[in-house]
């Protein structure tokens, strides 16, 4: 199989009150969905701890050289599914399940403040907000971890990722297939 069709799809580890993340059952369903025969679905777990999820990122993007990476988090008390365009490199000042944060408190000492994914979100979710669908575009990931590993995977991956936070319910993995679709052929319009 061509690297290049590879599609990372992560959901995070128990967190909370959250003994399965609903962000892992949302991955584990996009995988069983699929994507159709040229695009392989990888997904993996990554557990609520800083260092870790640095590690596991940079591992994902040099080992699969993904065409994209999906990472999926919990937003808890919200109804509709949150496409953020921004990640923030400093402020990660709340500790993980381990009792732990950075001491820098930021992704990447020295990197940019703000990285942005290639992927245009408001316009994805104008497009299905305009359809009657609870999609909403923000450019404030919330500074924990769902932002810490969107930051490192826009760094690793040049852009080549989102970050979609998603409400604790199963029953939005084919509208989560959908987004993902619209914006992996978002994608290709721009490699054209």
């Amino acid at each position: 199989m061509d690297r290049s069709e590879i599609l990372v799809v992560t959901g995070f580890g128990p967190f909370k009150e959250f003994l399965v993340n609903p962000s892992w059952k949302a991955a584990q369903g996009l995988q069983s969905l699929g994507f159709g025969e040229r695009i392989h679905v990888y997904i993996k777990e990554i557990p609520v701890n800083y260092m870790k999820t640095q590690k596991i990122i940079e591992e994902l993007w040099q080992t699969l050289n993904p065409k994209f990476s999906v990472h999926l988090g919990i937003a808890r008390g919200s109804r509709g599914i949150t496409l953020e365009q921004t990640a923030k490199n400093s402020g990660y000042k709340d500790k993980d399940v381990c009792s732990f944060c950075p001491e820098s408190q930021c992704c990447m000492e020295g990197g940019p403040e703000k990285l942005d994914s290639v992927i245009n979100m408001k316009a994805v979710s104008k497009c299905f907000r305009q359809a009657g669908m609870d999609v909403i575009y923000s450019r404030d990931a919330g500074r924990y971890l769902c932002d810490f590993a969107y930051y490192c995977s826009l760094y690793h991956g040049q852009g080549k990722a989102a970050l979609i936070h998603v409400p604790s319910s199963d029953k939005l993995v084919p509208l989560l297939q959908m987004i993902i679709q619209t914006m992996l052929d978002q994608l290709e319009d721009h490699s054209d």
